[in-house]
Protein backbone atom coordinates (compact mmCIF):
# COMPACT_ATOMS: atom_id res chain seq x y z
CA UNK A 1 0.00 0.00 0.00
CA UNK A 2 1.08 3.71 -0.33
CA UNK A 3 1.16 6.28 2.14
CA UNK A 4 4.33 5.60 4.37
CA UNK A 5 5.65 9.05 5.07
CA UNK A 6 3.83 12.00 5.40
CA UNK A 7 4.76 15.33 3.89
CA UNK A 8 3.23 18.20 5.48
CA UNK A 9 1.71 20.84 3.36
CA UNK A 10 3.21 19.88 0.16
CA UNK A 11 1.48 19.13 -2.86
CA UNK A 12 0.17 15.44 -4.05
CA UNK A 13 3.18 13.09 -4.95
CA UNK A 14 2.96 10.24 -7.37
CA UNK A 15 4.49 6.91 -7.10
CA UNK A 16 4.25 3.82 -8.91
CA UNK A 17 4.34 0.55 -6.79
CA UNK A 18 4.23 -2.81 -8.11
CA UNK A 19 1.96 -4.82 -5.70
CA UNK A 20 1.72 -8.83 -7.44
CA UNK A 21 4.69 -10.14 -9.61
CA UNK A 22 3.70 -14.18 -9.72
CA UNK A 23 4.62 -16.53 -12.67
CA UNK A 24 1.15 -17.63 -14.09
CA UNK A 25 0.55 -21.73 -13.71
CA UNK A 26 -1.29 -23.81 -15.77
CA UNK A 27 -4.07 -24.46 -12.93
CA UNK A 28 -7.68 -24.40 -12.34
CA UNK A 29 -10.87 -24.76 -14.26
CA UNK A 30 -10.53 -25.26 -18.00
CA UNK A 31 -9.30 -27.77 -20.41
CA UNK A 32 -6.03 -28.68 -20.11
CA UNK A 33 -3.44 -27.45 -22.32
CA UNK A 34 -2.24 -30.04 -25.37
CA UNK A 35 1.10 -31.80 -24.71
CA UNK A 36 2.21 -30.95 -28.31
CA UNK A 37 1.11 -29.15 -31.38
CA UNK A 38 -1.08 -30.64 -33.88
CA UNK A 39 0.34 -32.46 -36.75
CA UNK A 40 -0.42 -30.73 -40.03
CA UNK A 41 -0.03 -32.03 -43.88
CA UNK A 42 0.79 -28.36 -44.88
CA UNK A 43 4.36 -27.91 -46.29
CA UNK A 44 5.36 -25.08 -44.14
CA UNK A 45 3.02 -23.83 -40.93
CA UNK A 46 3.79 -21.34 -37.92
CA UNK A 47 1.47 -20.10 -34.57
CA UNK A 48 2.79 -16.48 -33.39
CA UNK A 49 1.55 -14.53 -30.43
CA UNK A 50 2.08 -11.06 -32.26
CA UNK A 51 1.80 -9.20 -28.36
CA UNK A 52 5.82 -10.49 -28.26
CA UNK A 53 6.54 -12.26 -31.40
CA UNK A 54 6.59 -15.60 -29.71
CA UNK A 55 6.60 -18.65 -31.95
CA UNK A 56 3.95 -21.23 -30.25
CA UNK A 57 4.31 -24.14 -32.33
CA UNK A 58 5.99 -24.01 -36.27
CA UNK A 59 7.47 -26.35 -38.51
CA UNK A 60 9.79 -25.39 -41.92
CA UNK A 61 8.80 -22.21 -41.19
CA UNK A 62 11.47 -20.32 -42.87
CA UNK A 63 11.39 -22.04 -45.69
CA UNK A 64 10.63 -19.91 -48.70
CA UNK A 65 7.33 -21.00 -50.99
CA UNK A 66 5.02 -19.63 -53.51
CA UNK A 67 2.45 -17.69 -51.62
CA UNK A 68 -0.36 -16.91 -54.13
CA UNK A 69 -2.75 -14.20 -52.83
CA UNK A 70 -1.01 -13.57 -49.81
CA UNK A 71 1.02 -11.68 -51.67
CA UNK A 72 -1.68 -8.65 -51.14
CA UNK A 73 -0.86 -8.34 -47.69
CA UNK A 74 2.04 -6.57 -49.11
CA UNK A 75 -0.34 -4.49 -51.81
CA UNK A 76 -2.41 -3.75 -49.01
CA UNK A 77 0.58 -2.38 -46.47
CA UNK A 78 1.33 0.63 -49.42
CA UNK A 79 -1.97 1.52 -50.31
CA UNK A 80 -2.51 2.14 -46.72
CA UNK A 81 0.75 3.84 -46.10
CA UNK A 82 0.72 6.05 -49.18
CA UNK A 83 -2.90 6.72 -50.47
CA UNK A 84 -6.20 7.98 -48.30
CA UNK A 85 -8.94 5.80 -48.02
CA UNK A 86 -11.20 8.68 -49.37
CA UNK A 87 -8.69 8.96 -52.22
CA UNK A 88 -10.56 8.02 -55.83
CA UNK A 89 -8.35 6.19 -58.56
CA UNK A 90 -8.44 6.00 -62.07
CA UNK A 91 -8.56 1.81 -63.03
CA UNK A 92 -6.17 1.12 -65.24
CA UNK A 93 -7.17 -1.08 -68.57
CA UNK A 94 -6.38 -5.08 -66.89
CA UNK A 95 -6.33 -8.28 -68.55
CA UNK A 96 -6.40 -11.52 -66.65
CA UNK A 97 -4.02 -13.74 -67.49
CA UNK A 98 -6.03 -17.14 -66.58
CA UNK A 99 -9.73 -17.28 -66.62
CA UNK A 100 -9.76 -18.28 -62.93
CA UNK A 101 -8.46 -14.97 -61.95
CA UNK A 102 -11.12 -13.09 -59.76
CA UNK A 103 -11.52 -9.29 -60.68
CA UNK A 104 -14.33 -6.11 -59.76
CA UNK A 105 -14.76 -6.20 -63.47
CA UNK A 106 -13.41 -2.24 -63.57
CA UNK A 107 -13.66 -0.78 -66.50
CA UNK A 108 -10.85 1.46 -68.01
CA UNK A 109 -10.23 4.82 -66.31
CA UNK A 110 -13.44 3.98 -63.64
CA UNK A 111 -12.98 5.58 -60.25
CA UNK A 112 -13.36 4.26 -57.35
CA UNK A 113 -11.93 5.06 -53.99
CA UNK A 114 -8.77 3.25 -52.36
CA UNK A 115 -11.33 2.28 -49.11
CA UNK A 116 -13.62 0.14 -51.82
CA UNK A 117 -10.51 -1.29 -53.95
CA UNK A 118 -9.06 -2.30 -50.00
CA UNK A 119 -12.00 -4.52 -49.91
CA UNK A 120 -12.09 -5.83 -52.99
CA UNK A 121 -8.43 -6.71 -53.03
CA UNK A 122 -8.65 -8.18 -49.25
CA UNK A 123 -12.21 -10.40 -49.48
CA UNK A 124 -12.50 -11.41 -53.18
CA UNK A 125 -9.04 -10.55 -53.90
CA UNK A 126 -9.75 -8.79 -57.16
CA UNK A 127 -6.48 -8.88 -59.16
CA UNK A 128 -7.43 -5.52 -60.89
CA UNK A 129 -8.33 -3.79 -57.62
CA UNK A 130 -4.80 -4.89 -57.00
CA UNK A 131 -3.16 -3.08 -59.79
CA UNK A 132 -4.94 0.08 -59.64
CA UNK A 133 -3.52 0.25 -56.36
CA UNK A 134 -0.21 -0.48 -57.39
CA UNK A 135 -0.46 2.14 -60.32
CA UNK A 136 -1.85 4.62 -57.70
CA UNK A 137 0.85 4.43 -55.16
CA UNK A 138 4.13 4.45 -57.44
CA UNK A 139 2.61 4.96 -61.14
CA UNK A 140 3.35 1.68 -63.13
CA UNK A 141 3.52 -1.73 -61.43
CA UNK A 142 7.06 -2.26 -61.88
CA UNK A 143 7.71 0.84 -59.42
CA UNK A 144 5.43 -1.01 -57.17
CA UNK A 145 7.05 -3.95 -57.29
CA UNK A 146 10.25 -2.74 -56.58
CA UNK A 147 8.55 -0.31 -53.51
CA UNK A 148 7.28 -3.83 -52.17
CA UNK A 149 10.73 -5.37 -52.44
CA UNK A 150 12.36 -2.35 -50.92
CA UNK A 151 9.47 -2.44 -47.98
CA UNK A 152 9.98 -6.29 -47.75
CA UNK A 153 13.89 -5.56 -46.75
CA UNK A 154 13.03 -2.69 -44.39
CA UNK A 155 10.32 -4.64 -42.46
CA UNK A 156 12.90 -7.40 -41.84
CA UNK A 157 11.20 -9.91 -44.32
CA UNK A 158 14.55 -12.11 -45.31
CA UNK A 159 12.27 -14.67 -46.77
CA UNK A 160 10.13 -12.78 -49.06
CA UNK A 161 10.33 -11.43 -52.42
CA UNK A 162 7.85 -10.19 -55.19
CA UNK A 163 7.15 -10.40 -58.81
CA UNK A 164 3.73 -8.89 -58.52
CA UNK A 165 1.27 -6.70 -56.43
CA UNK A 166 -1.43 -9.92 -57.06
CA UNK A 167 0.06 -12.61 -56.43
CA UNK A 168 0.72 -14.83 -59.38
CA UNK A 169 3.11 -18.38 -59.52
CA UNK A 170 6.62 -17.01 -60.85
CA UNK A 171 10.51 -17.77 -59.50
CA UNK A 172 10.53 -14.90 -57.94
CA UNK A 173 7.20 -14.24 -56.16
CA UNK A 174 7.47 -15.74 -52.72
CA UNK A 175 7.92 -15.29 -48.99
CA UNK A 176 7.54 -18.07 -45.77
CA UNK A 177 5.34 -18.39 -43.00
CA UNK A 178 7.16 -17.03 -40.69
CA UNK A 179 7.41 -13.62 -42.78
CA UNK A 180 4.03 -13.78 -43.66
CA UNK A 181 3.07 -13.72 -39.76
CA UNK A 182 4.79 -10.92 -38.87
CA UNK A 183 3.70 -9.09 -42.04
CA UNK A 184 0.24 -9.75 -41.08
CA UNK A 185 0.69 -8.45 -37.22
CA UNK A 186 1.78 -5.60 -38.35
CA UNK A 187 -0.83 -4.77 -41.24
CA UNK A 188 -3.14 -6.14 -37.74
CA UNK A 189 -2.12 -3.06 -36.26
CA UNK A 190 -3.93 -0.22 -38.73
CA UNK A 191 -7.90 -0.35 -37.98
CA UNK A 192 -8.77 0.02 -41.03
CA UNK A 193 -7.21 -3.05 -42.83
CA UNK A 194 -8.33 -5.07 -39.76
CA UNK A 195 -11.88 -4.30 -40.00
CA UNK A 196 -11.73 -4.95 -43.56
CA UNK A 197 -10.37 -8.61 -43.11
CA UNK A 198 -12.94 -9.38 -40.42
CA UNK A 199 -15.69 -8.18 -42.54
CA UNK A 200 -17.76 -11.58 -44.40
CA UNK A 201 -19.14 -9.49 -47.43
CA UNK A 202 -20.39 -6.18 -48.24
CA UNK A 203 -21.34 -3.36 -50.88
CA UNK A 204 -18.57 -1.22 -52.64
CA UNK A 205 -20.66 2.15 -53.10
CA UNK A 206 -17.69 3.81 -55.59
CA UNK A 207 -17.50 3.02 -59.01
CA UNK A 208 -19.80 2.78 -61.76
CA UNK A 209 -22.31 1.14 -60.03
CA UNK A 210 -22.92 -0.91 -56.73
CA UNK A 211 -20.74 -3.90 -56.06
CA UNK A 212 -21.58 -6.61 -53.35
CA UNK A 213 -18.26 -8.13 -52.17
CA UNK A 214 -17.35 -11.53 -50.39
CA UNK A 215 -14.62 -12.48 -48.20
CA UNK A 216 -12.93 -16.20 -49.93
CA UNK A 217 -11.87 -16.91 -46.00
CA UNK A 218 -14.75 -19.02 -44.87
CA UNK A 219 -13.32 -19.22 -41.71
CA UNK A 220 -15.02 -16.06 -40.93
CA UNK A 221 -18.77 -17.44 -40.59
CA UNK A 222 -17.75 -20.48 -39.26
CA UNK A 223 -16.00 -19.36 -36.02
CA UNK A 224 -16.80 -16.63 -33.94
CA UNK A 225 -13.65 -15.95 -32.57
CA UNK A 226 -11.58 -15.58 -35.88
CA UNK A 227 -11.19 -12.15 -37.32
CA UNK A 228 -9.05 -12.61 -40.53
CA UNK A 229 -6.82 -12.74 -42.22
CA UNK A 230 -6.07 -13.70 -46.29
CA UNK A 231 -6.84 -16.50 -48.61
CA UNK A 232 -4.31 -17.73 -51.03
CA UNK A 233 -4.52 -20.36 -53.85
CA UNK A 234 -2.31 -21.15 -57.26
CA UNK A 235 -1.59 -23.91 -58.60
CA UNK A 236 2.11 -23.79 -57.53
CA UNK A 237 1.11 -22.76 -53.94
CA UNK A 238 -1.73 -24.82 -53.08
CA UNK A 239 -4.44 -23.30 -50.62
CA UNK A 240 -2.19 -20.77 -48.73
CA UNK A 241 -4.41 -19.07 -45.32
CA UNK A 242 -2.83 -16.30 -42.74
CA UNK A 243 -5.58 -16.55 -39.96
CA UNK A 244 -6.08 -14.58 -37.32
CA UNK A 245 -8.16 -15.35 -33.77
CA UNK A 246 -8.50 -13.45 -30.88
CA UNK A 247 -10.45 -14.73 -27.35
CA UNK A 248 -10.73 -12.95 -24.71
CA UNK A 249 -7.29 -10.14 -24.71
CA UNK A 250 -5.54 -12.28 -26.75
CA UNK A 251 -4.97 -12.48 -30.47
CA UNK A 252 -2.83 -15.10 -32.57
CA UNK A 253 -1.86 -15.13 -36.01
CA UNK A 254 -1.21 -18.69 -37.91
CA UNK A 255 -0.42 -19.18 -41.17
CA UNK A 256 -0.71 -22.40 -43.43
CA UNK A 257 1.28 -23.01 -46.73
CA UNK A 258 0.46 -25.61 -49.60
CA UNK A 259 -2.31 -27.59 -47.87
CA UNK A 260 -4.12 -29.73 -50.46
CA UNK A 261 -7.49 -28.53 -50.18
CA UNK A 262 -9.41 -25.69 -49.19
CA UNK A 263 -11.04 -27.87 -46.29
CA UNK A 264 -7.84 -29.11 -45.12
CA UNK A 265 -6.33 -25.22 -45.18
CA UNK A 266 -9.81 -24.77 -43.09
CA UNK A 267 -9.10 -27.53 -40.57
CA UNK A 268 -5.53 -26.84 -40.52
CA UNK A 269 -5.85 -23.61 -39.40
CA UNK A 270 -8.82 -24.00 -37.07
CA UNK A 271 -6.74 -26.72 -35.43
CA UNK A 272 -3.42 -24.70 -34.62
CA UNK A 273 -5.32 -21.93 -33.63
CA UNK A 274 -7.35 -23.75 -31.11
CA UNK A 275 -3.88 -25.35 -29.57
CA UNK A 276 -2.39 -21.91 -29.21
CA UNK A 277 -5.06 -20.80 -27.12
CA UNK A 278 -5.12 -23.52 -24.96
CA UNK A 279 -1.96 -22.55 -24.00
CA UNK A 280 -3.41 -19.57 -22.04
CA UNK A 281 -5.50 -18.84 -19.20
CA UNK A 282 -7.65 -16.11 -17.81
CA UNK A 283 -6.58 -14.28 -15.01
CA UNK A 284 -8.98 -11.87 -12.49
CA UNK A 285 -6.08 -9.74 -11.27
CA UNK A 286 -8.00 -6.74 -9.93
CA UNK A 287 -11.27 -6.96 -8.31
CA UNK A 288 -14.09 -4.17 -8.81
CA UNK A 289 -13.97 -2.41 -5.62
CA UNK A 290 -10.92 -3.78 -4.36
CA UNK A 291 -8.64 -1.25 -2.56
CA UNK A 292 -5.59 -1.19 -3.96
CA UNK A 293 -3.87 2.17 -2.16
CA UNK A 294 -4.18 4.30 1.66
CA UNK A 295 -2.36 7.68 0.94
CA UNK A 296 -2.62 9.96 3.65
CA UNK A 297 -4.49 12.88 4.33
CA UNK A 298 -2.65 16.34 4.40
CA UNK A 299 -2.16 17.83 8.08
CA UNK A 300 -4.34 14.87 9.16
CA UNK A 301 -4.00 11.59 10.64
CA UNK A 302 -6.79 9.74 8.31
CA UNK A 303 -6.10 8.17 5.08
CA UNK A 304 -8.38 8.08 2.02
CA UNK A 305 -8.59 4.19 0.46
CA UNK A 306 -8.09 4.22 -3.49
CA UNK A 307 -10.34 1.73 -4.62
CA UNK A 308 -10.48 0.16 -8.59
CA UNK A 309 -13.18 1.20 -10.68
CA UNK A 310 -13.72 -2.25 -12.57
CA UNK A 311 -12.58 -5.49 -12.48
CA UNK A 312 -9.63 -6.47 -14.73
CA UNK A 313 -9.10 -10.04 -16.13
CA UNK A 314 -6.14 -10.85 -18.50
CA UNK A 315 -5.11 -13.64 -20.69
CA UNK A 316 -1.43 -15.00 -20.03
CA UNK A 317 0.16 -18.18 -21.57
CA UNK A 318 2.05 -20.88 -19.55
CA UNK A 319 5.37 -19.31 -18.31
CA UNK A 320 4.37 -15.26 -18.35
CA UNK A 321 4.42 -13.22 -15.50
CA UNK A 322 1.54 -11.09 -14.86
CA UNK A 323 2.13 -8.04 -12.36
CA UNK A 324 0.12 -5.06 -11.03
CA UNK A 325 1.24 -1.85 -11.20
CA UNK A 326 -0.66 1.23 -8.71
CA UNK A 327 0.35 4.65 -9.98
CA UNK A 328 -1.08 6.58 -6.87
CA UNK A 329 -0.60 9.83 -4.54
CA UNK A 330 0.79 9.33 -0.94
CA UNK A 331 -0.26 12.46 0.19
CA UNK A 332 -3.88 13.56 -0.54
CA UNK A 333 -4.41 17.73 -0.61
CA UNK A 334 -7.92 19.61 -0.46
CA UNK A 335 -11.22 17.95 -0.91
CA UNK A 336 -12.53 15.40 -3.10
CA UNK A 337 -15.95 13.92 -3.40
CA UNK A 338 -16.53 9.79 -3.75
CA UNK A 339 -15.51 8.16 -6.77
CA UNK A 340 -13.28 11.07 -8.17
CA UNK A 341 -10.31 9.74 -9.98
CA UNK A 342 -7.48 10.00 -8.02
CA UNK A 343 -5.01 7.50 -9.53
CA UNK A 344 -5.05 3.95 -12.04
CA UNK A 345 -4.12 0.45 -11.84
CA UNK A 346 -2.17 -1.54 -15.00
CA UNK A 347 -1.70 -5.30 -15.51
CA UNK A 348 1.08 -6.22 -17.44
CA UNK A 349 1.70 -9.72 -18.91
CA UNK A 350 5.68 -10.28 -19.16
CA UNK A 351 5.70 -6.38 -18.59
CA UNK A 352 3.58 -5.29 -21.64
CA UNK A 353 0.03 -3.34 -20.52
CA UNK A 354 -2.78 -5.71 -21.08
CA UNK A 355 -5.39 -4.19 -18.82
CA UNK A 356 -6.40 -0.79 -16.66
CA UNK A 357 -8.23 0.83 -14.67
CA UNK A 358 -8.89 4.25 -12.49
CA UNK A 359 -9.00 4.05 -9.05
CA UNK A 360 -12.02 6.24 -6.98
CA UNK A 361 -11.67 7.64 -4.12
CA UNK A 362 -14.05 5.06 -1.73
CA UNK A 363 -15.52 8.47 0.08
CA UNK A 364 -15.67 12.26 0.39
CA UNK A 365 -13.06 13.85 2.02
CA UNK A 366 -13.06 17.84 2.95
CA UNK A 367 -10.16 20.40 2.49
CA UNK A 368 -7.84 20.70 5.70
CA UNK A 369 -8.65 23.36 8.43
CA UNK A 370 -6.60 26.24 9.84
CA UNK A 371 -6.55 24.44 12.97
CA UNK A 372 -5.66 21.00 11.65
CA UNK A 373 -2.74 22.79 10.34
CA UNK A 374 -1.83 24.55 13.19
CA UNK A 375 -2.16 21.30 15.27
CA UNK A 376 -0.28 19.15 12.63
CA UNK A 377 2.83 21.92 12.89
CA UNK A 378 2.88 21.52 16.63
CA UNK A 379 3.15 18.06 16.78
CA UNK A 380 5.31 18.10 14.03
CA UNK A 381 8.29 15.92 15.85
CA UNK A 382 10.88 18.45 14.13
CA UNK A 383 9.79 21.32 14.86
CA UNK A 384 9.73 20.07 18.39
CA UNK A 385 13.41 18.80 18.02
CA UNK A 386 14.25 22.47 16.90
CA UNK A 387 12.43 24.49 19.61
CA UNK A 388 14.08 22.49 22.51
CA UNK A 389 17.80 22.66 20.42
CA UNK A 390 17.10 26.25 20.58
CA UNK A 391 16.44 26.28 24.17
CA UNK A 392 19.23 24.47 25.33
CA UNK A 393 21.57 26.54 23.14
CA UNK A 394 20.13 29.88 24.92
CA UNK A 395 20.69 28.67 28.02
CA UNK A 396 24.36 27.32 27.39
CA UNK A 397 24.60 31.00 26.30
CA UNK A 398 23.60 32.17 29.69
CA UNK A 399 25.14 29.97 31.88
CA UNK A 400 28.36 31.16 30.16
CA UNK A 401 27.83 34.70 30.47
CA UNK A 402 27.24 34.26 33.70
CA UNK A 403 30.43 32.76 34.56
CA UNK A 404 32.10 35.51 32.76
CA UNK A 405 30.28 37.82 34.84
CA UNK A 406 30.93 36.54 38.13
CA UNK A 407 34.82 35.93 37.25
CA UNK A 408 35.14 40.09 36.90
CA UNK A 409 33.46 40.64 40.19
CA UNK A 410 36.43 38.42 42.18
CA UNK A 411 39.61 40.84 40.50
CA UNK A 412 40.41 43.74 42.92
CA UNK A 413 39.63 47.54 41.55
CA UNK A 414 43.03 48.71 40.46
CA UNK A 415 44.26 45.05 39.87
CA UNK A 416 46.41 44.43 36.57
CA UNK A 417 44.58 43.57 33.21
CA UNK A 418 46.15 40.24 33.14
CA UNK A 419 44.91 39.46 36.70
CA UNK A 420 41.41 40.53 35.09
CA UNK A 421 41.57 38.20 32.70
CA UNK A 422 41.97 35.59 35.01
CA UNK A 423 39.37 32.91 36.34
CA UNK A 424 38.40 33.61 39.87
CA UNK A 425 39.82 31.11 42.08
CA UNK A 426 38.61 29.79 45.77
CA UNK A 427 39.86 31.18 48.83
CA UNK A 428 41.17 29.27 52.24
CA UNK A 429 39.45 30.16 55.00
CA UNK A 430 42.73 31.35 56.57
CA UNK A 431 42.92 33.81 54.04
CA UNK A 432 38.85 35.01 54.16
CA UNK A 433 39.84 35.06 58.34
CA UNK A 434 42.76 37.82 57.71
CA UNK A 435 40.91 39.36 55.22
CA UNK A 436 38.31 40.10 57.84
CA UNK A 437 40.38 40.69 60.78
CA UNK A 438 41.92 43.53 57.87
CA UNK A 439 38.83 44.97 57.47
CA UNK A 440 38.08 44.93 61.04
CA UNK A 441 40.93 47.41 61.87
CA UNK A 442 40.62 49.77 59.34
CA UNK A 443 37.36 50.28 60.02
CA UNK A 444 38.71 51.06 63.80
CA UNK A 445 41.19 53.38 62.49
CA UNK A 446 38.60 55.18 61.02
CA UNK A 447 36.39 55.80 63.74
CA UNK A 448 39.44 57.00 65.78
CA UNK A 449 40.31 59.56 63.16
CA UNK A 450 36.51 60.68 63.14
CA UNK A 451 36.39 60.85 67.18
CA UNK A 452 39.34 62.75 67.69
CA UNK A 453 38.49 65.29 64.72
CA UNK A 454 35.36 65.88 66.98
Amino acid sequence: MLGSGRRRGRGIASACVALVAATLLLGGPGAAAATSPPRLDARAWILIDPRDGAVLAGRAANKRLPIASTTKLMTAYLALEHLRPGQLLRAPAYHPSNPAEITLGLRPGERMRVRDLLYGLLLPSASDAAETLAVGVAGSVPAFVNEMNATAQRLGLSNTSYANPIGLDAPDNYSSARDLVTLASIDLRNPLFARIVDTPSTTLRSGDHPRVVTSRNTLLGRAPWIDGVKTGHTLDAGYVLVGSGTRGSTTLISAVLGTPSEAARDDETLRLLDYGFSLYRSVQAIRQGQQLADPELDYRSGHLPLLAQRSLTVTARRGQRVTTEVTAPQEIKGAHPRGQVLGRVTIRVDGRPAASSPLVAAHAVEAATTFDKARSTAENPFLLIGLGAIVILVGLMLAVRGRVSGARETVPPGAPEADRRQAPRQRSPEERRRMHEERMRRRHQRAEREGGQG
